[in-house]
């Protein structure tokens, strides 16, 4: 007999699949064209959108979606201690992106408006996918503070999250006022990788799925790899 909620279970895994095929059409994509955002941006992707309109706005729906579901829905496992905790780890990495990191922007090139709906669109999506697997239907074990893997998980994520934050702002002190032109990022873990920020934001997720061991979490670690790794290639070469 089915379960209560094991329709919207399945529609969660069909998203999580959907979620990262697309992201691998979209890399596939990429040796084709090139993604239409930043160095690559191109006016034949749309009008351009001001930089810190377009972070504000495209990455709000990832924090504001989870909350939503949150306060309108049963939330099942809202009770749950790992639950809020990996909800709250969600929510903070998109509290900076939506509400402080764009602030901090000096300058920016503008975001086309086909690269600012395609993020806008995967944030509500993925924010939806997290926010409904946390809140409903993730289980976990009373001793979970010290499971291993969640231990693993959480370093990761917060390891990533520092490096992510570090990296932006070594890039945005990159240039002082009045310079131009091309300059290679020196110091933190630009020392080892050419995309620092990509590669602080790949662990932090996939610490982040580390430690919610679900199918959604691990199709947006995946997800991120895929896109972000192939963006690092592309800046590298």
């Amino acid at each position: 007999m089915a379960t209560p909620g094991a329709p919207e279970q399945r529609l969660l895994e069909g998203m999580s699949y959907g979620m990262v095929g697309s992201m691998a059409l979209a890399m596939l994509a990429t040796r084709y064209l090139k993604i239409p955002y930043g160095r690559y941006a191109s006016s034949a992707y749309g009008p351009p959108i001001p930089a810190k309109v377009a972070w504000a706005l495209q990455e709000a729906p990832a924090l504001l979606v989870p909350m939503g579901l949150v306060w309108g829905s049963d939330g099942a496992r809202l009770g749950f201690w790992p639950n809020r905790f990996l909800l709250a780890l969600f929510g903070i990495h998109y509290t900076y992106r939506a509400f402080i990191f764009p602030f901090l922007i000096r300058g920016g090139k503008p975001t086309p408006a086909i690269a600012f709906l395609l993020a806008f669109v995967f944030c509500a999506y993925n924010g939806y996918l997290q926010g409904r697997s946390l809140s409903n239907y993730a289980e976990y074990s009373s001793d979970w503070p010290t499971v291993l893997r969640f231990v693993l998980g959480f370093s990761g994520w917060l390891s990533g999250l520092l490096i992510n934050v570090h990296s932006d702002n070594i890039l945005r002190n990159l240039r002082k006022p009045g310079e131009t032109g091309y300059k290679i990022p020196r110091g933190g873990m630009f020392e080892y990788v050419t995309g620092a920020n990509y590669f602080g934001e790949i662990l932090e997720w996939c610490g982040f799925a580390l430690a919610a061991c679900t199918l959604e979490s691990a199709a947006f670690a995946v997800s991120t790899s895929l896109i972000l790794g192939r963006r690092a290639q592309m800046h590298h070469q």
